[in-house]
């Protein structure tokens, strides 16, 4: 029936937002949906409805930070950080970062496909993996000169360790610094986190199975759903409250993220 696709419920820190960015997946393909208009978007800010006045596709540069799984079984999504490195355009950015009890920075920004590839080599596996504290360092110290759209690539088995940091924490810095999540996983046992965390930072998330379909790489797919994020601007000046809610009109069930900016 048709109706609402898709909701999201997400927790702000109430700051003056008139912009929110917006991605929309069918998950059945795990490609992004890109033909949506102003008229099919609904933004509720604590009940109260905000007009959509327009939206638009996202065409910037990316910095992208890879997150990169060192654990024991971490190795198992190293075939994606290399298919990755491979989808970068001309004057994208990426870090890799590994991580297990903390973050550690392999490689920093660079748009050299070549330094990108010689840093997989230097990682090392077999560590406990701390995935909430590593995307909070990863967040806090590594985009301090991110001049571009604020990306983060999760790689990761599926396992969470025993942070000492929370999921909300993780969200509040996130959305602070206008860093979308896009976590990869390969078990089922932290797809809740990993769905959660995209959810609230207008990213997406992705089992690493789905992803190996006939007709595209895994890197191309997540890529392209990393370049096809909607920009929908909001009436009015007020800013957005503890929760708001996007719904998209279609009649599939969606994939709806968001994240407002600032």
């Amino acid at each position: 029936m048709r109706g609402l696709a898709a909701l999201l419920c997400l927790a702000s820190a109430g700051w003056a937002a008139t912009r929110v960015l917006v991605t929309v997946l069918d998950p059945r393909t795990a490609r992004p949906v890109t033909d949506l208009k102003a008229s099919e978007f609904r933004v509720y800010d604590g009940g109260e409805a905000r007009a959509v006045e327009a939206v638009e596709p996202v065409s910037a540069l990316l910095d992208v930070m890879m997150l990169l799984d060192t654990s024991l079984v971490g190795a198992i999504v190293r075939p994606v950080a290399e298919n990755l490195i491979e989808q970068l355009q001309a004057k994208d950015q990426m870090a890799i970062v590994s991580f297990h009890s903390s973050a550690e920075l392999i490689q920093d920004f660079t748009s050299s496909k070549d330094l990108l590839r010689r840093a997989l080599l230097r990682i090392k596996y077999g560590n406990v993996p701390n995935v909430l504290d590593a995307l909070y360092a990863a967040i806090e110290d590594g985009f301090q000169e991110s001049a571009f759209r604020r990306v983060l690539v999760l790689l990761t088995a599926g396992m969470e360790g025993s942070s000492r940091l929370s999921e909300q924490d993780v969200l509040r810095l996130a959305r602070r610094r206008n860093v979308s999540i896009y976590p990869v996983y390969v078990l089922g046992s932290g797809r809740s986190l990993f769905e959660n965390l995209a959810r609230q930072t207008g990213g997406a998330w992705f089992a690493l199975r789905d992803l190996r379909r006939p007709g595209s790489s895994p890197g191309a797919r997540i890529f392209e759903v990393i370049r096809s994020p909607y920009v929908l601007s909001l009436s009015g000046n007020l800013s957005l409250g503890e929760k708001v809610r996007v719904e998209v009109s279609r009649p599939l069930r969606l994939q709806v993220s968001a994240l407002p900016l600032e």
